[in-house]
């Protein structure tokens, strides 16, 4: 036998052979695969090794070339993959990226798996491999299926599995690698990404086969990441940047898409739950619910396949996966204050709660609603009360609300119709922000029927005039505008600020 080469050792394509390592679960997997009939699902992220562990079981067990092997990616599969459940002597079935088959397809099979257990299948089996979640999706088609079946989660492997897998392609190559500490550290869990960057460190090095006398490597690692994520920006970048634009830039706004992304670079397992990181990021609460609760989210990555290749959406759980490992590598590594500058947005880290806040008597709540709405399409942080009366319920509203008019808004937007001197709640607000004035983040909206002199006091302030006798969504949409040009002129002095401040 001849002597490995490195793409032989270090593979990022098809099985390992010198560098295979069994996952936690494998045994399982052995398991079930030793049951005729009994379903199996195999659910974890991109590139953490499930489509390996299956191919090197099924030949372990020797039943390999029996299997029929189809993927929701190929389009011939998928035809072939609806008619499983009324194909007779379908035999043993993988169907892998489970995820990308709709919904009915999944359904079909569900019900399928149930009619094996049931009728316990001595020479038909149905393995189902797919991202995380994919057991509780087909359970939710067929909720009895959940003692019918085995569900064995892949996760992110722990560093002594990396470290095997580069022990063992070190010793097929009779070399020490000097940075498996920091590709481990990298990889994230993958086993994939522990190929990859154990294979590139070779190639830094000029290491292409097997050594005949035992070499140690001295490669830069930060060299080898910063090689690998400038290749892979040629194909990522460009994604990345139409994803965190969203359906429009808004450079002034709170960049809702941008912050998805972030979020999910730094997940441990490439998925994230959209309701679950809102509420762990209040600033971004209304913006990024604005994005996923009226669908944009789940358009954006419909309508474009390169986005499609890397990343799935599941609109019933709101859960965004991570499709491709190595872009979890590059977006893990992004830069992302100076990549959302070269983008175009004027901020991401933000010291408010919210951008502004609405303080309104009960008769102009129609043009408070149109406003917020406005504000908050250009993806905002505005707060209205209609938007948070859910939250609301059951607390002291008055220890509610005083933060937020005292300094959690970057500006209060006070909409002065005739009747907003005589509400109780307008005189607590009012006081709340009454001694911001002077900082000029309190910005007046006097309607033109209140009486003359009624708010004599504000006119010193720059305001709006709202005109009772014209239309009132061109006024809307104008203010709207006005707003959102002049928080992007405090973002541009804020990030002045702040670069004067990291220089010095």
């Amino acid at each position: 036998m001849s002597d490995p080469k490195l793409e032989e050792v270090f593979k990022t394509s098809g099985v390992p052979t010198h560098t295979f390592v069994e996952p936690q679960r494998y045994a399982d997997l052995i398991v079930n695969l030793r049951q005729p009939g009994r379903g199996l699902v195999i659910e974890g992220p991109s590139g953490i090794g499930k489509t390996t562990a299956v191919v090197s079981a099924l030949n372990q067990l020797g039943i390999y070339d029996a299997v029929t092997k189809l993927s929701a990616r190929r389009p011939a599969d998928t035809e072939y993959i609806r008619e499983i459940p009324q194909t007779r002597a379908a035999g043993i079935v993988v169907v892998d990226d489970f995820h990308k088959l709709a919904s009915d397809i999944q359904e079909a099979l569900a019900n399928y798996l149930k009619v094996l257990a049931d009728a316990d299948a001595k020479e038909d089996k149905l393995i189902i491999i797919g991202i995380n979640k994919a057991g509780q999706s087909l359970i939710s088609f067929a909720p009895d299926l959940v003692n019918r079946i085995d569900v064995i989660p892949f996760e992110a492997n722990p560093n002594y599995k990396l470290e095997e897998l580069i022990a063992k392609g070190e010793a097929a190559l009779n070399v020490a690698i000097n940075v498996k500490e920091d590709i481990v550290r990298e990889a994230q869990g993958s086993f994939y990404l522990a190929q990859l960057l154990a294979r590139e460190t070779c190639l830094n090095q000029k290491l292409l086969e097997r050594q005949d006398h035992h070499v140690e490597l001295r490669a830069s690692f930060e060299f080898v990441r910063s090689s690998v994520w400038e290749r892979e920006s040629q194909s990522f970048r460009a994604r990345c940047v139409r994803f965190c634009q969203g359906t429009r830039l808004r450079k002034e706004g709170r960049a809702p898409y941008l912050h998805v992304l972030r979020w999910l670079a730094q997940s441990d397992d490439w998925s994230i739950s959209l309701p679950d990181e809102m509420r762990r990021h209040d600033q971004l609460r209304g913006s990024v619910g604005q994005v996923v609760d009226k669908g944009f989210l789940q358009g954006l990555i419909a309508r474009d396949e390169e986005l499609q290749a890397v990343l799935h959406y599941d609109p019933n759980a709101s859960q965004l996966t991570i499709e491709d490992p190595i872009f979890f590598f590059y977006i893990h590594n992004i830069p992302w204050r100076q990549f959302a500058e070269e983008i175009g947005f004027l901020a991401v880290e933000f010291d408010s709660r919210y951008d502004f806040a609405l303080s309104f008597a009960g008769p102009d709540r129609e043009i408070a609603r149109l406003l917020a709405d406005r504000l908050s399409e250009r993806e905002l942080e505005t707060f209205y009360d209609r938007y948070e009366q859910y939250r609301i319920m059951a607390e002291d509203v008055e220890e509610y609300l005083r933060p937020i008019y005292q300094s959690e808004a970057s500006f209060v937007v006070v909409l002065l119709g005739p009747e907003y001197p005589k509400r109780i709640w307008t005189k607590f607000e009012s006081d709340a922000f009454k001694d911001r004035f002077g900082d000029g983040s309190v910005i007046p909206v006097w309607f033109s029927d209140a009486p003359l002199g009624m708010f004599d006091e504000t006119r010193r302030l720059g305001g709006y005039t709202f005109h009772r006798d014209k239309p009132p969504q061109p006024q809307v949409d104008e203010l709207a505008d006005l707003l959102a040009r002049k928080l992007a002129d405090a973002r541009v002095a804020t990030r002045a600020r702040i670069d004067v401040q990291e220089v010095s």
